[in-house]
């Protein structure tokens, strides 16, 4: 059955639109896998084992690791080898599918061989972000519940072992043991006792795959699951958004640890049979021009962030290197300014492409892509099997160049499957009937392009993660001087959005320059250095109802120069 993918109100789209949106149907992406005919489903056999079998593809360079100017390069078939002695090394240790292991490295090759080890088996894997402060790895773990944990010894070090009682085996990527756990395993040390090969546990299409938190705007994060089905949309996307095939080399330079990276660094470009590079090295302008040029990059997947960054590093420093083989460059996360779209158009000498997606979408779902007509500073148009919509408040589709928060059309296949031991919270993105509401505020024009306004909540885009107010007011009450801390996003004049903390203190403490640096420090320090905090006022109490219930959107009120009214007389 043929997907409608173009909003209903513009049949001329229809017409104009390129062909693979009018002939598209997810029941082709399906014929491209294996599973189409066998029946048999799971993710690491389609983006790994069936390239490894095939003569003409085994020897082709797979993932290519580069750090301190070391190279590292693994074919399909070393990728197979590896990843089969590091599943049977997770059978030897008692783990089966639906057990949860976690994942705590900085960028190195042991993130994909322990994520395509868990798919193996039907393990459910979730990556952590290495600079996790201690109350977000606390809550996940408390959450999740893993049986194991793959890590390092100095990073094993930096995870609150109270909340690591589920916890029974850890696997460490180097040695020596850290002896801080009696069931630590030096993975080096025992890899070459297991065999090469480990034939994969056919999974049911809905079985849990992976495991990613996400910022919560009022609660702790949510647990965001994905299933092996999601591989229909990493296909079609990489192959229709990023342009992905088996001559292509891609980059995606997110933070292992997000859901960009364990998409389109891992499983999109294995999917497509194309080889795909991971820089472990922190940003540079000089390291990420190198790596484009030597490493041949021919499709880069970034974030506006880093664009930004080369920005702030002057043209003269690109033009020393040359990119011949660089086709495509697409960004994800913050909306592409236009201002970095033709910088970018000028200076790298392609034009970006920006893309829309989130955590609990799986795939990207609004893009620009080549042929198509780019509008600087909109996130483009839906993708080949996603229809979008704008609602207003009451779940009413708004007129054209109105704003309202986007919808998608539930049901396609890389959608979230649940969130983790919280169904309420999952209904939430479901209120109005079939329709899955992202929390993102955006306009449409006539033609079909849709441009970001901003989100509903508290939520801001940082890199390529969602930062909410939840975590940096919990790291905020941490502070000895803080009684009771709300945060909140505000857009400067400027453009970008940031958070504004507000903040009462102890009896014993008196507000002050010094004090007012000091816990903006200490947030920095327990959550990111970057950490997109603008600033931290003082307040006496914090508007609430005559109940005691917090009114945040009288402190968003304020902040906006809006009427609040008396807090007494509102609700929540």
């Amino acid at each position: 059955m043929r997907s409608r993918i173009l909003p209903e109100d513009s049949e001329a789209n229809v017409k104009s639109a390129p062909k693979e949106y009018r002939d598209f149907s997810w029941d082709s992406i399906e014929r491209q896998f294996t599973w189409h005919e066998t029946g048999a489903i799971n993710i690491a056999h389609e983006s790994l084992d069936r390239w490894a079998a095939d003569e003409n593809k085994r020897e082709q360079t797979a993932l290519v690791f580069e750090k301190a100017g070391k190279v590292t390069e693994f074919t399909y078939i070393q990728l197979r080898e590896i990843t089969s002695q590091w599943a049977n090394l997770l059978i030897e240790e008692g783990f089966t599918e639906g057990d949860r292991v976690f994942i705590f490295l900085p960028a190195c090759p042991e993130i994909y061989f322990a994520m395509l080890a868990c798919a193996r088996l039907g393990i459910i894997f979730s990556p952590m972000r290495s600079d996790l402060g201690f109350g977000e790895q606390e809550f996940r773990l408390q959450n999740a519940k893993p049986r194991g944990i793959v890590t390092r010894p100095d990073m094993l070090d930096m995870l609150p072992r109270h909340a690591m009682g589920s916890v029974e085996r850890v696997f460490l990527v180097e040695g020596p043991k850290s002896d801080c756990y009696p069931n630590e395993v030096i993975i080096p040390e025992l890899l070459d006792e297991f065999p090469k090969r480990n034939a994969v546990r056919w999974v049911r299409a809905t079985a849990p795959l992976f495991l990613i938190y996400v910022s919560g705007a009022t609660g702790p994060p949510k647990g965001i699951v994905h299933a092996h089905m999601s591989m229909l949309g990493h296909l079609m996307t990489g192959k229709h958004v990023l342009g992905l095939d088996e001559r292509s080399v891609v980059w995606t330079d997110g933070d292992p640890g997000s859901v960009t990276s364990t998409v389109y660094a891992l499983f999109a470009p294995l999917l497509c049979g194309s080889t795909t590079v991971i820089q472990g090295d922190r940003f540079a302008a000089s390291t990420w021009y190198r790596t484009l040029e030597k490493r041949r990059v021919s499709v880069l997947y970034t974030t506006p962030r880093t664009i930004e960054r080369l920005m702030e590093a002057g043209n003269d420093l690109a033009r020393r290197y040359n990119f011949p083989h660089l086709t495509r460059i697409a960004t994800a996360g913050e909306t592409l300014t236009p201002e970095q779209f033709f910088w970018t158009k000028k200076v790298l000498r392609l034009a970006p492409q920006d893309t829309w997606w989130m955590t609990e979408a799986g795939m990207i779902c609004i893009a620009n892509v080549p042929s198509m007509t780019t509008k600087p500073g909109s996130m483009g148009k839906t993708v080949p099997g996603i229809e979008a919509t704008v609602l207003d408040e009451n779940g009413e589709p708004s007129p054209v160049l109105t704003m309202g928060e986007l919808a998608l059309k539930a049901g396609w296949p890389s959608m979230m499957t649940g969130i983790w031991q919280d169904a309420p919270r999952y209904q939430e993105y479901f209120r109005f009937r079939e329709w899955f509401l992202t929390g993102d505020m955006v306009t449409r024009d006539e033609d079909g392009y849709f441009f970001h306004q901003g989100r509903n909540d508290d939520l801001i885009k940082f890199g390529d993660t969602l930062v909410g107010p939840y975590e940096i007011e919990h790291i905020l009450a941490m502070h000895p001087a803080v009684t009771e801390a709300v945060v909140i996003a505000v857009k400067p004049v400027a453009g970008r959005h940031t958070l504004k903390a507000f903040a009462t203190l102890n009896d014993n403490f008196t507000a002050s320059a010094r004090l007012n640096h000091e816990i903006r420090m200490f947030v920095r320090a327990h959550f990111s250095p970057e950490i997109p905090l603008a600033s931290l006022i003082f307040l006496d109490e914090f508007p609430k109802t005559s109940s005691g219930k917090l009114l945040r959107r009288v402190l968003r009120a304020r902040e906006l120069g809006l009427p609040s009214g008396d807090p007494l007389k509102l609700k929540e």
